[in-house]
């Protein structure tokens, strides 16, 4: 050994260090004030749609085991040898959830869309021609052809 000391950090702490002495201390952004009842509206409108997914997510965990109890006949209806009751347990539940999820991003997606319109129309209206923006109908990224 050299007898040397050696300092060792993980390279996130090297990084967080770095970043106060080269920067200055970090904050997180604001929003400005013109813009905080479109987020306010935002947040809240995607809040109750996700209690929405939520609920039909805890349907389907809680509601097939339910149903199941219900029917218990099914554990006797075999399809290539495996009992209705367990092929629905592993067959069911995660293509449903996938369902559900992309349903609440299709949601979100079109919520923010319908919250964003107002100001996507308002600012193709100030193209100073008097009528439709040329690029109206495009989305964002597609150019005139």
């Amino acid at each position: 050994m050299t007898g040397r000391r050696v300092a060792v950090t993980s390279p996130q702490t090297r990084l967080a260090h770095a970043r106060r002495r080269y920067r200055g201390p970090w904050r997180p952004t604001t929003l400005d004030p013109a813009e905080m009842p479109r987020a306010i509206a935002l947040y809240r409108a995607g809040r109750s749609r996700a209690v929405a997914a939520l609920a039909a997510l805890g349907a389907l965990v809680f509601g097939l085991p339910f149903l199941l109890w219900l029917w218990p006949a099914l554990d006797e209806v075999r399809v290539a040898g495996v009992p209705v009751s367990w092929a629905a347990i592993v067959l069911v539940p995660f293509p449903a959830m996938v369902a559900v999820a992309f349903w609440q991003l299709r949601r979100a997606e079109r919520t923010e869309r319908d919250l964003l319109a107002p100001e996507a129309t308002a600012d193709a209206d100030d193209d100073g021609s008097g009528g439709p923006a040329a690029g109206a109908g495009k989305t964002p990224g597609e150019g005139a052809s």
